[in-house]
């Protein structure tokens, strides 16, 4: 079955169209990487919670949009090869695609695809 890498991060709601352009670049690298599927969200209806939510999970503060994303593989072993691929790639780098977002507060996690229906 697949594998997914998938991506929570509070982006400043005025750089929606920068986070744009990186992920448009940033998903251009990962397919020649071998990355089946690409899926970038931008967050609508994303409530606050009071222990925990995505918003709190990334500290999205009053002026950021919550964005979740998803990378899908055809197997773990293409992801492991895949990412080690898009790390070393040139317009990976902070200086050709900055992150128009605070990477720290990026979560991310890797996951075997379980049910696909």
């Amino acid at each position: 079955m697949s594998y997914v890498d998938c991506f929570v991060a509070a982006v400043p709601s005025e750089n929606k169209n920068k986070y744009l352009e990186h992920a448009k670049l940033a998903a251009e690298v990962f397919k020649e990487c071998g990355a089946l599927e690409i899926v970038e969200n931008w967050g609508n209806e994303v409530p606050d919670g009071e222990l925990t939510s995505l918003p709190l999970a990334v500290k999205a503060e009053q002026n950021e949009t919550v964005v979740f994303s998803w990378v899908v593989w055809p197997s773990k072993q293409i992801r492991d090869e895949g990412w080690a691929t898009v790390m070393d790639d040139p317009r990976m780098s902070p200086e050709i695609n900055p992150m128009p977002f605070d990477g720290k507060r990026l979560i991310y996690g890797g996951f075997n695809t379980l049910l696909k229906a």
